[in-house]
């Protein structure tokens, strides 16, 4: 049995999504709610487990990304003009919040090895440009992820070290929709189950799976790849709710490194800080790029990565997600109100992937069952309920 028949582009869409803004969303949801809310992190998984099956299947039917696929089916007309005003701006807002939200998460690792400093997001942004204009992100990606997993194999070591209550973790499957955090909810869903990776996986699945391949094996990469990154988030629920005495609060970096402290003692801010470092590194060169890849599928540019208007998309992004973190805002609030924000704009990136992936013409024999339909509707419908939910508490609109 080959492993690497199980790695793929399902694991950069598990890798994208294990950065800081999950680091930090996770570990304030077992602070404030204990192992209440791993019943949404379950949700979470599903859902997206269902709707990257929907963007691979796509990209690897069409052989075109999820941006190509829209350009090609809305071809002209008003509905054209009204497709590409919505996904661009849910591309331009999501992806800059979401950048706002990874260099958010490199700076609190930045604090937690030295100290604050105004300078830090110039520094780590500069830093993320540099490597985007060069191009040779790639292999300091892959030393970033390793930084990222290693952390991850902590939160295992830590997960057993404090001995949690099992009982408890068994009741916090069962949805407490009474005293649900409704912002919280959304945050674990935005951090999970990110728009852009659509976008993302459709474009890189036929990098490794030919039009020859099995169906079969891509859905048991995507199932591989996504429910272990998803058990990682749970880790990090599980070991934050076993150690919340330390912190009833998440407020700045050190809160988020207490979780640690049980199997590392002294040492838990260093290896908090390089892992939010690494994660908020690695997200914070994906997301401007998975924006800008995302673009040219839409208006059909060429396949140059150094093409000003690709090189412009990103470019964006990017000092978009500077200048929020030069504003001195509190970097936890940048990174939930990043995931919120996901999760608000998810809906409108999956219903046209819904849509596109019922398309016969399009996707041949591989369209949607019923089954898919019922429950990627079910998905699309949950995460509007909760959003609307979370604006009448707000504001009050209902």
């Amino acid at each position: 049995m080959r492993l690497s028949k199980y790695f793929g582009p399902s694991t950069l869409v598990a890798a994208a999504f294990i950065g800081p803004g999950t680091v930090t969303t996770c570990t304030i949801a077992g602070v404030k709610s204990g192992y209440g809310l791993l019943w949404a992190m379950v949700f979470s998984i599903v859902a997206t487990l269902i709707l990257q099956e929907m963007s691979a299947r796509l990209g690897w039917v069409t052989r075109k990304g999820l941006g190509e696929a829209i350009n090609s089916t809305f071809t002209s007309g008003l509905t054209r003009i009204i497709v590409f005003f919505v996904i661009i701006g849910a591309i331009v807002i999501g992806n800059a919040a979401y950048e706002a939200g990874n260099l958010s998460g490199g700076i609190l690792g930045l604090e937690l090895l030295f100290k604050p400093a105004r300078y830090w997001p110039v520094l780590i942004g500069g830093l993320a440009f540099i490597l985007l204009l060069l191009g040779n992100y790639k292999l300091i990606e892959k030393v970033l992820v390793t930084l990222v997993i290693t952390m991850t194999v902590c939160f295992l070591m830590t997960a057993v070290l404090v001995q949690p209550d099992l009982t408890a973790i068994l009741q916090g499957f069962v949805p407490d929709l009474k005293d649900m955090d409704v912002l919280l909810v959304l945050g674990l869903i935005g951090t999970t189950v990110v728009p852009y990776n659509l976008f993302l996986h459709a474009s890189t699945i036929s990098k490794k799976w030919s039009a020859e391949s099995d169906i079969a094996d891509i859905r048991l990469e995507n199932r591989v790849s996504i429910i272990m990154g998803g058990l990682i988030s749970m880790l990090i629920i599980i070991t934050a709710a076993a150690t919340r005495g330390q912190a009833d609060a998440v407020g700045n970096a050190s809160d988020l490194a207490k979780q640690l402290e049980p199997l590392f003692g002294s040492a838990a801010p260093i290896l908090m800080g390089i892992g939010l470092l690494a994660a908020g590194l690695s997200s914070g060169l994906t997301a401007p790029l998975a924006a800008a890849w995302a673009a040219k599928g839409l208006f059909g540019w060429k396949e140059d990565e150094k093409d000003i208007k690709f090189r412009a998309v990103w470019m964006t992004i990017l000092v978009i997600g500077i200048i929020v973190t030069l504003t001195g805002a509190n970097m936890i609030l940048i990174i939930r109100f990043a995931q919120i924000t996901n999760a608000i704009l998810l809906p409108c990136i999956a219903g046209f992937l819904l849509y596109l992936v019922n398309q016969q013409k399009l996707m041949q024999a591989y369209s949607n069952g019923l089954l898919q339909n019922i429950l990627a509707g079910l998905i699309i419908i949950i995460t509007i309920f909760l959003s609307l939910n979370s604006f009448n508490k707000l504001f009050g609109f209902f």
